[in-house]
């Protein structure tokens, strides 16, 4: 929709504004605001931003382990000698493996599966990393997973699915506990908080 006012501005700059207003959580006078900034700026600053974003889309990539983000083919996680082989923390997104980080509080490993289970939105188990998973407790020397999925109703449906997949297989299967926010995300809870849920864990 067109507003009184958008023929003023110059094709350059209001297509960086449509640009910056499909990124989450940017809004059309945030998008207005950055644009101008990066106007205003020096052509150096704009130019780092501009070769940042590049640099991340040319050489980032997913483990082909894990499937958190890296550059190379293991993530750091999966090649440290320090972390134990015998967990794996499941989790939605790449910025919920940052978000357990930062507690301190776990040193296993990690499988991402990039997104839950949500019908209505078009994404089923096909569209995830499950099997990935599976195809890791089967050959990993695996004795936990933890499915720290989001603790919202789609979080939930996706740990019911992985733990009637992972059953069989023999394997201890624990859920953080509740000090979680019903209906929240990871990537949003307080490290303390988070780490107590993860430390508290139970069995499903």
């Amino acid at each position: 929709m067109t507003t009184r006012g958008d023929n003023l501005i110059v094709e350059p700059v209001a297509r960086l504004i449509e640009e910056l207003g499909k990124l989450p959580g940017i809004g059309p006078k945030t998008a207005s605001r950055l644009t101008f900034f990066l106007l205003r700026a020096e052509d150096d600053q704009a130019r780092a931003l501009a070769e940042a974003i590049r640099a991340m889309k040319e050489q980032v990539t997913l483990c082909v382990r894990c499937f958190n983000i890296t550059v190379g083919e293991l993530c750091p996680i999966c090649t440290s000698t320090s972390r134990d082989p015998s967990k794996i923390c499941v989790v939605e997104e790449p910025l919920d493996v940052l978000a357990i980080e930062r507690t301190g509080a776990y040193r296993g490993l990690y499988h991402v599966l990039h997104g839950h289970i949500a019908p209505l939105e078009g994404i089923y188990r096909e569209d995830l990393k499950i099997d990935q998973l599976l195809a890791r407790v089967r050959g990993e020397p695996v004795d936990e997973v933890i499915l720290a999925t989001n603790p919202n109703t789609e979080g939930e449906a996706t740990a019911f699915l992985l733990l009637k997949d992972l059953a069989p297989l023999g394997v201890r299967v624990t859920r953080p506990a509740r000090g979680l926010p019903t209906g929240g995300d990871l990537e949003w809870a307080d490290p303390d908080t988070l780490g107590s849920a993860l430390e508290g864990r139970r069995e499903l």
